[in-house]
């Protein structure tokens, strides 16, 4: 089982500078091969006779040499030799210092059972539904400690987007690319969700707590939806709830920008259906939240799922977590960098007014 570490961090006193990748130190011979090349390719016979075919201040770019004293090439060279050492010694990982940390086994599985359909591109809290939505979910995967998470986006039809996992930024690099136009079939259907989170959680050890959490605005076309919810609590799922919207609602948005409208040509308005989630959430034996602009939401939802959680210590098992000191290097080269990027455009001005 994969385990993941706890923010109860025993500092150590000891330090050792190493690198993380010493054999990348190798690259610092890099300049020789190079100086070793231009030497050879350095032109050295007598320019003169290309001076009938170009005037003499485009002849340097012709034949691939400069009209520089030979001691300002050699500082010029080494300039760079010594950036490019102090890059190389940077992606090589200096570190020293670390801390110890021990690892917890986590005693829960949340499952984030994200609404996907059409009514969430509504535009009643800002910058709509679905954008709070992945605002949200990235709290949560922020602020977790005590759980592996997996995602599910439902509408009519329920897909896995990412299963149960510890390593939260693998959620969070899919959340960018969520959106009401991966789901073909519109409207909104719990159920299919509901069985596919019960299928992922039939694999977990039987000790974890199980908890799903519903981030939607409600009007489900299900009609046994109340019933399947409590036959997952009878096996010890909780279902929390996390509501988008607004009582008044708004619009709601469809293909080419233009709204939704029933037969009679009136404008579908979508709005929070409140009630009902927070029946859903009592019967699920959950928490109903409604989502704010800050984290107190999902903290609060985190703090609920982590009582029930079981925790608890590897015994005899920590890991040691090394602070990187890599952006000093990085910092540095920029510093040295920037003075040439004020130079080089007055050069090249001055040689075009030629």
């Amino acid at each position: 089982m994969a385990e993941r570490a706890s923010r109860e961090v025993v500092e150590v006193p000891e330090t050792g500078f190493h690198f993380a990748h010493p054999w990348l130190l190798l690259l610092l011979l890099a300049p020789v091969p190079l100086w070793l090349w231009l030497r050879m390719t350095s032109p050295r016979e007598d320019t003169r006779r290309y001076r009938a075919y170009a005037d003499a201040r485009l002849l340097p770019f012709l034949i691939g040499r400069h009209d520089l004293p030979s001691r300002q090439k050699s500082r010029v060279f080494l300039l760079w030799c010594a950036l490019w050492a102090l890059l190389v010694i940077a992606i090589a990982g200096p570190r020293w210092d670390f801390r110890d940390v021990q690892l917890f086994r986590p005693g829960s599985d949340l499952i984030i059972l994200l609404d996907l359909s059409r009514s969430m591109d509504v535009t009643d809290i800002s910058p709509s539904r679905l954008a709070r939505a992945r605002q949200e979910v990235q709290d949560l995967i922020e602020n977790n400690r005590h759980s592996r998470l997996g995602l599910i986006g439902f509408a009519t039809l329920a897909h896995i987007i990412a299963p149960l996992t510890e390593d939260g930024n693998s959620l969070r690099v899919l959340l960018p690319a969520l959106s009401t136009d991966l789901v073909e079939l519109k409207g909104s259907r719990l159920t299919e969700a509901l069985l596919r989170a019960q299928q992922m959680l039939a694999g977990q050890p039987e000790n974890s707590s199980r908890h799903l959490l519903l981030i939607t605005d409600g009007d489900f076309g299900d009609g046994n939806l109340e019933e399947y919810v409590k036959r997952l609590t009878r096996e010890g799922v909780h279902l929390h709830v996390l509501a988008l919207g607004t009582e008044e609602g708004g619009p709601v948005p469809g293909a080419d920008n233009n709204m939704l409208r029933q037969a009679d040509g009136s404008v579908v308005i979508s709005r929070l259906d409140e009630d009902n989630l927070k029946k859903l959430a009592e019967i699920g034996n959950g928490i109903y939240q409604r989502a704010g602009y800050r984290d107190a939401d999902t903290a609060a939802l985190l703090d609920g799922i982590g009582q029930a959680s079981h925790a608890h210590a590897v015994a005899n098992q920590r890991t040691r977590i090394w602070n990187e000191r890599y952006f000093w290097l990085v910092g540095l080269v920029m510093l040295l960098v920037l003075p040439m990027y004020r130079r080089f455009p007055r050069v090249f001005i001055k040689q075009e007014t030629l």
